[in-house]
């Protein structure tokens, strides 16, 4: 087993509680751990990945990608998915949840038993993107901001598409607020103190609600950061909706296909990827003694090197695009547009590294989170009768981690390939689309490689 490391927002919250034995890092599997070699691992991604490009290549000429397409759902499920009762419960859940935290960040205890950095950095941050996986974009539905700016507006007795500006940003806001929320997880010192978790979550609120006010609704759909990655990482989910409405099971890549074009995605994705890439990178023995002996001092090491992850994914896509058009034929100017279409076949490859990161974090110490919510006063108290729960690590077996790990990248990566294409020859002539893919190809190789590499260093 690999040495225990944990998430950096979590390791004083964690080892006063439990045994270090007993603490899982974000993955604990290692090169020993996997059910192949290594070097046999990455020949055989490299391979499927060649091997899927060659074949839709060849065998996939024209779009394929429908909203007609998928398996419709028993009538019964799907009603019940539309049932205004299970939205109106999942809210009133959801907001109890949010009261309970809001009790113990205002009133709870400064310590280790303070449950609001579980449930800030593990259930809102992970569990909130494992769930969206599953069942697509839920906190449209969850969310407790939401839902309390509609139910200012019905106060007032205003129009709930009330504005006072139109907005126009895209998902800038989403990119840059995702990254801030890396940085905090990440970087930031004393980032599970209370005083610091206060100003984080009271920030974040008056912002949310103050821009709400000024750009209504439309500022909940496109630029709150935890909407957009929930919305689309739920890109990924089998369920979702064909044309006429209905409710069906599908490929992920549909989900993506849908996805256009949108002021600020490049950006948005950039983020998601880079920010799990240098959470991996950061587990490195190396680069904490490089942080730790460095003249710079962490904080500053640490979020120059955040920035430059996410700028390295942003940097090698608008190269393969740039590559992709001159090889195609086309100017250099159309890169702009066609880096924008290339952007969503990057979410399966997003959606592979949330899962490979941060599997066991979120099977084991999502669990440890209902301990803390029991007393959230630190009093004592067993007030959901949780005080006793152990952690169940069955899911968490080094060899077990390790391999869904490789898999969840490599998996990834194929279905980025074949989403690349598809939009590729949407957009372009088939052998234009075909050739213009090969820069493409280069960047996920890379991506491949770099993603095996860093979470199974030695």
């Amino acid at each position: 087993m690999s040495p225990t490391v944990l998430s950096p927002a979590l390791s004083p919250v964690l080892s006063p509680v439990l045994a270090p034995s007993s603490v899982p890092a974000h993955g604990v599997g290692n090169r020993a751990d996997l059910p192949l070699p290594f070097t046999a691992l990455v020949i055989a991604a490299v391979a499927a990945l060649l091997i899927s490009f060659v074949a839709v290549g060849v065998l996939w000429r024209e779009p394929r990608l429908s909203r007609a397409d998928g398996v419709l759902l028993p009538r019964p499920l799907a009603r019940l998915l539309d049932s205004r009762g299970v939205r109106v419960v999942a809210r009133v859940l959801a907001g109890i949840l949010t009261v309970w935290t809001l009790v113990a960040l205002v009133a709870g205890p400064d310590s280790a038993r303070n449950p609001v950095p579980h449930v800030v950095y593990v259930w809102l941050w992970v569990g909130l993107a494992f769930l969206s996986l599953a069942l697509g974009p839920v906190w449209r539905v969850l969310n407790p901001l939401r839902a309390a700016h509609a139910g200012l507006l019905r106060l007032a007795r205003v129009s709930p598409d009330l504005s006072l500006l139109t907005y126009r940003g895209g998902l800038w806001p989403a990119a840059v607020g995702l990254g801030l929320f890396t940085w905090v997880e990440l970087v930031a010192d004393e980032n599970t103190s209370l005083p610091f978790l206060q100003v984080l979550v009271g920030g974040y609120v008056a912002l949310s609600l103050a821009a709400a006010a000024v750009f209504g609704r439309r500022w909940w759909d496109e630029a709150d950061p935890f909407e957009a990655w929930s919305a689309l990482l739920g890109r990924l989910s089998p369920l979702g909706r064909r044309d006429d409405g209905r409710w069906v099971l599908r490929t992920p890549l549909h989900g993506v296909d849908e996805l256009r074009a949108t002021r600020g995605l490049v950006a948005t994705v950039s983020v998601m990827l880079g920010s799990t890439a240098y959470d991996g990178f950061s587990a490195n023995v190396s680069w904490a003694t490089f942080v730790q002996t460095s003249p710079i001092g962490a904080v500053p090491l640490k979020t120059m090197t955040l920035l430059l992850f996410f700028a390295a994914v942003a940097v090698t896509i608008w190269l393969a695009a740039a590559l992709s058009m001159r090889l195609s034929g086309r100017s250099l100017r159309d890169s702009v547009h066609f880096v924008s279409d290339l952007a969503p076949s990057l979410l399966p490859i997003a959606g592979g590294y949330v899962v490979a990161h941060y599997w066991s974090l979120w099977v084991y110490q999502g669990q440890y989170a209902w301990v803390l919510l029991t007393d959230p006063l630190g009093t004592g108290a067993n007030l959901l009768g949780t005080a006793g729960l152990t952690p169940n690590d069955a899911l968490i077996a080094p060899t077990l981690v390790a391999t869904i790990q490789a898999v969840a990248i490599v998996l990834g990566h194929l279905l980025a390939v074949v989403a690349a294409h598809e939009r590729a020859v949407t957009v372009l002539p088939r052998r234009a689309a075909v050739v213009g893919q090969l820069p493409v190809m280069a960047v996920m190789l890379f991506y491949t490689f770099a993603g095996l590499t860093i979470l199974f260093r030695p």
